[in-house]
């Protein structure tokens, strides 16, 4: 990691018990940063610290609660449970791994990595929207921890009697970030009056591919559409489940079903405010479950199954969401298979839409938005490579590749900066931070592909 993490004025909101408290939290963890890269670092004095900058964490939020709620802030409900999910959850996993490895440097860099940039992130985005009045509209109808274990339970088990599987859920704040080749589902049910229930399921590809089994045996147009019509038909199987087991669920009808492309999905999620936000693995592949209560109009995006032209949209969503040319005959399916997965992430959508398009047909191609978003990416998906956007907000390239590095288990990956910024000065700044590479995005997109084309040429020589 850094010898340092520095306080940047950006992350003031206003209110002087929150910054100040802010910045000593900052504080902590910069010495910790400093001192986690001393070889005579002591085991006693750094669970001194961590614990220290663990009851001062603790401590602030409910602070900042107390001063939310003096306010009468509207977002206070959904505030408490992301504090409580870092208090309660992330934090004791984080001393667990640090105990069970003895205070090894790799798990305080991990703890310190995890906590910085939770902490940049929470004090960027949620608590800025303390003095804008905005409430954090992305988890306040999240219902009681009973009925999401409910919830949860329910799906789980259906999953298990449907596929045969043993799902294990692995979170209930799923956040709508991309996990590999996936297939997206939506349904609309409806009261029949104003009132209706969206529910949003994302199948990874390999997960519909295992229930399908061995009933084909090469990549074509017919096989996309059959995984693409599996994934639905098992959506509203699992839907219709699900409504089983919720009186209030079942006198609902369905209005409306849809194929989405995954930006069509996350467009979706955004826009919603999920009752359930479901992420399990299943042994197969990993699966989502949305569900929120929706007063939006249907919506025209997506592709219905029995709409009248539904080949050809279900065409064009193929040709959106997977831009390998079909059909590829049967001696490219092993190759196909083992396409070197790259994950880009950059803050500007046309940048990450640029190359998904140039880098498409010849890798698989995951984008996300955030450093943090990158981090849950990298975590589910795990590519061969990612291509790093230097200059990103909040979080920047440098910050983000020490994140990487500090977790054993993605320490490895490589990393490409990608940068608008050509001067010397920047150019021997993020060389020094040692990436595998550095690319202008000022080069044209063929120069740019031959680079990344070279560059998997170069690891398979060796």
């Amino acid at each position: 990691m850094g010898n340092r993490l520095v306080w940047d004025e950006r992350y003031n909101i206003g209110v002087e018990i929150i910054d100040r408290e802010h910045k000593k939290l900052f504080g902590i963890l910069g010495k910790l940063f400093d001192f986690g890269n001393r070889a005579e670092k002591s085991h006693f004095a750094c669970q001194e610290a961590i614990k220290y900058f663990k009851d001062h964490a603790i401590q602030h939020f409910s602070d900042e609660e107390a001063y939310m709620d003096s306010i009468d802030y509207p977002g206070l409900r959904a505030h408490r449970r992301i504090h409580k999910d870092f208090r309660e959850r992330m934090l004791p996993a984080l001393e667990s791994e640090l105990e069970m490895t003895g205070f090894s440097a790799t798990s305080i860099h991990h703890f310190l990595g995890v906590c910085a940039g939770w902490l940049i992130a929470h004090t960027m985005i949620e608590d800025h929207m303390i003095v804008s009045g905005e409430p954090v509209m992305h988890w306040e109808n999240l219902l009681p921890e009973e009925e999401q274990a409910m919830m949860g339970q329910t799906v789980a088990s259906i999953l298990h009697s449907m596929f045969r599987l043993n799902p294990q859920l692995i979170s209930n704040y799923y956040a709508g970030e991309q996990f590999g080749r996936g297939i997206c589902c939506r349904l609309v049910y409806s009261d029949g009056e104003k009132k209706s229930w969206e529910f949003l399921l994302l199948f990874e590809e390999q997960l519909v591919g295992s229930i399908i089994g061995n009933a084909v045996s090469s990549k074509s147009e017919t096989t996309a559409m059959m995984l693409s019509n599996v994934a639905s038909y098992a959506a509203t199987q699992l839907v219709e489940r699900v409504r089983r087991y919720f009186p209030s669920l079942k006198p609902l009808v369905l209005k409306e079903e849809q194929i989405l492309t995954y930006e069509q999905f996350y467009r979706m999620y955004e826009r919603l405010s999920p009752q359930f936000s479901f992420l399990f693995d299943t042994g197969k592949g990993y699966f989502a479950y949305c569900m929120a209560a929706s007063h939006m109009p249907l919506s025209g995006d997506g592709i219905t199954a029995v709409a009248k032209d539904a080949v050809a949209a279900l065409e064009s969503r193929l040709r959106l969401d997977d831009p390998l040319p079909h059909p590829c005959p049967d001696s490219a399916v092993e190759a196909e298979a083992d396409r070197r997965k790259i994950l880009v992430v950059d803050d500007s959508d046309f940048m990450r839409r640029a190359m998904l398009d140039l880098l498409g047909r010849d890798y698989e191609v995951l984008t996300a938005d955030s450093s943090m978003s990158a981090i849950r990416s990298i975590t589910l998906a795990r590519p061969d490579l990612v291509l790093l956007d230097y200059e990103m907000p909040v979080c920047n390239g440098g910050q983000m590749l020490e994140m990487i590095r500090s977790e054993k288990e993605f320490a490895d990956i490589p990393v490409i900066f990608l940068t608008c910024r050509v001067d010397r000065a920047s150019v021997e700044k993020a060389i020094s931070l040692k990436p595998e590479g550095y690319l202008s995005k000022s080069l044209s997109a063929e120069s740019v592909k031959r680079e990344i084309d070279r560059f998997f040429e170069k690891r398979e020589r060796r």
